[in-house]
């Protein structure tokens, strides 16, 4: 019996091999197509840029088309285009690939240890691509923006292959002078030295990757409206006097069933409750309808009979598009709607800032989830 439970864990084992081996190689083979791509991008526009045939007005014309032809597609606006150029220009240069060969006769042991997993010459394109999709995107944008000989920059790639640093480790370790000091032998390190691909966790994390196939964030939509109501209130709060706070997800009862609202404010000016709420997701006409019944809650269990009806504000905001609605009571005469509308903050201010903190949240957790 204990021999047969012993074979059958041995399959499973086995079993998992294989199929984390076929992942493991699948992500590797998705990083192989991102850099192959930027290459090929990074190419393309140099050579027009070189030769006089494209100007930066064109680059510009050209991340405008492909939005609106292909408004899915992520990350190829004018300051990416340019990354691929930079990335191109730094890679296919004389300089770099003379130091793939020459690197190992120039450093000490430890830097020719890692260099030794190079082939004897990558003259060849197909090949200097292959060395490059040992890592990510992102931590190329590091090695390109934050060393300064060729022979730093293969040290990196390969020190970041080897030891599976993620982006800001990669950094850590740039920014610390570790090449210059392995070089000076002032500081020994352990290199693990595996000779597997990085790992599929790590690797599918950066976050290029997941632009590049449209995947959905690590981090849940919950995290990312915290955040969001954290920045829109802290904003309102900023803009002066008028506003003043009166609750965060602010209760409210109708029959025997709670609701939260998002955020609960009281304009002095225009003597009414705003009620806020925030959605992480694409605009939907029920959105506006849930606000409309958390308003007419307010305006029966909260407001007080000397106040105006109370206003909501609806935001929503995803990675494809942000829409600002303004929610307000049917029973309003026309002249206290233009003194709403003249005193209420104006939708595309708004929308901008609801742009921005999505921006700023959405990165904080992207670096949180890298740690």
């Amino acid at each position: 019996m204990g021999y047969e439970v012993n074979k059958i864990q041995s399959q499973f084992e086995e079993l998992k091999s294989i199929i984390i081996s076929h992942r493991n190689r699948a992500y590797q083979a998705i990083n192989t197509e991102i850099i192959t791509t930027n290459w090929e991008v990074g190419k393309y526009v140099s050579h027009r840029i070189i030769s006089e045939q494209w100007g930066s007005g064109v680059v510009d014309q050209f991340a405008k088309y492909l939005k609106n032809n292909q408004p899915g597609l992520k990350g190829f606006d004018r300051s990416a285009i340019y990354r691929m150029v930079k990335f191109y220009e730094t890679y296919s240069s004389a300089k770099f690939v003379a130091a793939l060969p020459l690197q190992t006769k120039s450093a000490d042991i430890q830097i020719n240890t890692i260099v030794a997993a190079l082939p004897p010459q990558l003259r060849d394109e197909r090949q200097i691509i292959s060395f490059l999709s040992l890592i990510n995107w992102t931590s190329h944008l590091e090695i390109i923006t934050g060393c300064k000989t060729e022979e730093e920059k293969v040290f990196y790639i390969l020190l970041a292959y080897k030891e599976k640093l993620k982006y800001r480790e990669l950094r850590r370790q740039i920014e610390s002078s570790v090449y210059e000091r392995s070089l000076l032998g002032e500081k020994k390190q352990s290199l693990k030295l595996k000779e597997t691909y990085p790992t599929a966790k790590q690797l599918f994390k950066d976050r290029y990757m997941v632009d590049f196939l449209n995947l959905p964030e690590n981090h849940s939509e919950k995290t990312l409206q915290q955040g969001l109501i954290q920045q829109m209130k802290k904003f309102i709060l900023d803009l002066g006097k008028d506003f003043i706070f009166m609750g965060e997800e602010y209760p409210i009862q109708v029959g025997m069933t709670d609701f939260k609202i998002d955020l609960l404010f009281f304009h002095r000016g225009l003597q009414c409750l705003v009620a806020i709420e925030l959605k992480t997701t694409k605009f939907k006409p029920e959105h506006t309808g849930q606000l409309d019944f958390y308003l007419e809650a307010l305006d029966r269990d909260v407001r007080k009979e000397n106040e105006n009806p109370s206003i909501g504000i609806l935001l929503c905001k995803n990675a494809d598009a942000s829409v600002v609605e303004y929610s307000l009571s049917r029973s309003l005469s026309p002249s206290l709607i233009a003194a709403y509308e003249q005193k209420l903050i104006p939708k595309e201010v708004l929308r901008a800032h609801l742009n921005e903190y999505y921006d700023e949240v959405k990165t904080t957790l992207d670096d949180s989830d890298e740690e």
